[in-house]
């Protein structure tokens, strides 16, 4: 599959949503984002997957003086709410990085690397740019297909997400970062898991 023919930013925006469960459940992703953030000091933060950019914009409120870049696919969309919020953005794939080795020391893949076709590679490209914290989520897919198909979407996919080419559980997404990462910390906002780690 192609970058272009992966669905970019969210199929479905949760962050938006009304339902008052999703609403708890992205309370709980948020608070679990706050938690993992604590104690950092960064000096410049890299964002892959920007996606409607309300992480990058949480990111920004939390470290207000510190230069931010966020990047996703083409997107024209998207690309008027980054500019609406007024966030730093820009397009390009997240396994080419445009950006010299040790640019950032945080740096974030949050709700992105089941959207890539080589997260190994986005992994790597990761690594190369940042010098300090990788913060990285994904769906625990298990329970994510479960919950997708008991409100009634995507049943011919068995409730898998349009663009979720990569699946984890808990576990494996663990093991997945500890091949490049040490892991610190390990959050799991039902149904996530968001891992702090850093550069070895």
């Amino acid at each position: 599959m192609t970058p272009t023919e992966i669905p970019t930013g969210n199929c479905y925006n949760k962050y938006g949503s009304t339902n008052p469960i999703e609403q708890r459940m992205m309370r709980g992703f948020l608070g679990a984002l706050d938690r993992v953030l604590d104690g950092l000091a960064p000096t410049r933060v890299l964002e892959i997957g920007v996606g409607e950019g309300e992480v990058l914009a949480r990111v920004r409120e939390r470290f207000p003086d510190v230069p931010l870049v966020g990047v996703d696919l083409p997107d024209e969309a998207l690309a008027d709410r980054w500019r609406s919020a007024e966030l730093t953005t820009m397009f390009c794939d997240a396994t080419a990085l445009p950006f010299p080795d040790s640019s950032f020391d945080l740096v974030l893949a949050v709700e992105v690397l089941e959207h890539i076709a080589n997260p190994g590679r986005a992994l790597d490209e990761l690594a190369r740019v940042g010098t300090g914290t990788l913060i990285a989520s994904v769906p625990f897919e298990p329970v994510w297909r479960i919950g997708n198909m008991v409100r009634g979407r995507y049943l011919s996919d068995l409730g898998n997400t349009p663009g979720h080419v990569n699946h984890w559980t808990r576990w494996s997404f663990r093991r997945f970062l500890a091949g490049r990462f040490h892991i610190d910390q390990v959050a799991s906002p039902l149904p996530w898991t968001m891992i702090r780690a850093s550069r070895f």
